[in-house]
């Protein structure tokens, strides 16, 4: 198992834990105790997990439009937690292919997700990928930022 995909594992029980706690308290202390990981791997989980609570609003929101018949509030806490933690590498973590976070993301969804999750988080993913990357490099282009290169 590489060190990302373990980092992606302890991002998930984190973000799981905020989902239920709402806030970081001694859970999150115990947590590392309980679950060593290289300082790469709390390094990058720790990345991941305060780029979704920060941006947590703006994901949902991204979600939510591709989430058809679906509310946030209503998705299982790993299945929302999945496509945060995707969704946000998808459109705020340059350094990480799409490709690679939305095969890790399926296969979180496959770990830790019923049997259908999988096909769900792909589901939703996809539609994200082709949509709003595209939508991204639109008005960055009109922007300026892209062909300028």
């Amino acid at each position: 198992m590489g060190s990302r995909h373990h980092a992606r594992e302890r991002a998930l029980q984190i973000l799981f834990q905020y989902d239920i706690h709402g806030k970081a308290g001694l859970w999150l202390e115990v947590f590392w105790k309980e679950n060593e990981a290289t300082d790469e791997v709390r390094a990058f989980a720790e990345r991941l997990v305060s780029g979704v609570l920060e941006k947590k609003k703006e994901l949902d929101a991204v979600i939510g439009k591709y989430a058809t018949n679906w509310k946030i509030s209503r998705m299982p806490i790993v299945d929302r937690n999945i496509l945060r933690a995707g969704v946000y590498e998808l459109l705020w973590m340059d350094d990480v292919p799409a490709k690679v976070t939305v095969n890790e993301a399926i296969e979180l969804a496959k770990s830790f997700g019923d049997d259908d999750a999988s096909k769900f988080v792909n589901g939703i993913l996809d539609q994200i990928l082709s949509k709003e990357l595209t939508l991204a490099a639109k008005r960055a282009e009109a922007a300026g930022v892209i062909g300028k290169m």
